[in-house]
């Protein structure tokens, strides 16, 4: 019972089948190239690693956000596609608790660092719970200081993972005494994280509404914010005109 899971949540594409806890084929690149470019090419490829046919598939799991804006909506407008088209489950995994699923272990704290753009990071505290992963903190934007502000006041030793902890918080050495930046390779999104969260919700029998599924993204788009400020212009020099 094998299903599909995609995160394209950041400038990372990656793509998995999975099956009962089991990772059957996974393929994860970070290029120059665009979601929109390689997305389906790599769907194409990694079932046909996997070895499963289209029909086989009893879900599809995906990266919610937060994170790009562009890319959130190029994976979750391929997965919902896919879903209806083939009437299956879709289950929409929060992008940060997705990459907690790197440590599922007790006795440690993950916190992700995604990128918010004009030096911000998504950022959220999670921990083990034994079958599945409890939000300390919830999603918020944070500045990098206030980041890592909150992982010192974690009582436990911390994980920062992310794209952002890749590369802003890597080799420093004024980090607080309890947080730890693992490795490239597992900080970074990965596509087998969403689907092993997408295999436990479907084993608890849960789905999300294929039509109503929406990006988490947190705060507004750059366009969203230039547009109200150039409505705002327009109106008060209407009103100053005589």
């Amino acid at each position: 019972m094998p299903i599909l899971a995609i995160d394209t949540a950041t400038m990372v594409s990656s793509v998995a089948v999975a099956d009962k806890d089991r990772l059957l084929a996974e393929l994860t690149v970070q290029t120059r190239l665009t979601h929109s470019e390689t997305l389906l090419p790599h769907v194409e490829q990694v079932m046909q690693m996997a070895g499963t046919e289209r029909a086989a598939l009893t879900g599809v799991a995906v990266s919610l956000g937060p994170g790009s804006f562009t890319g959130l909506r190029i994976g979750l407008a391929a997965a919902k596609a896919i879903a209806y088209g083939l009437g299956i489950p879709i289950w929409g995994i929060p992008t940060t608790e997705a990459l907690a699923w790197h440590y599922p272990v007790p006795g440690v704290a993950v916190v992700p660092f995604i990128d918010a753009q004009k030096g911000n990071v998504y950022s959220a505290v999670y921990q083990w719970q034994g079958n599945g992963f409890a939000e300390i903190s919830p999603v918020q934007v944070y500045t990098m200081e206030e980041a890592l502000e909150l992982c010192a006041a974690q009582p436990v030793h911390v994980l920062a993972v992310g794209d952002m902890a890749a590369r802003k918080l890597a080799g420093r050495d004024d980090l607080p005494s309890n947080v730890q930046v693992p490795p490239p390779h597992v900080v970074m999104p990965r596509a087998a994280n969403v689907a092993m969260a997408g295999l436990k919700r479907q084993a608890a029998g849960q789905a999300d509404s294929v039509m109503n599924l929406e990006p988490v993204y947190i705060r507004r788009s750059e366009a969203e914010v230039l547009w109200e400020k150039r409505q705002a212009a327009g109106q008060a020099q209407k009103q100053v005109q005589p």
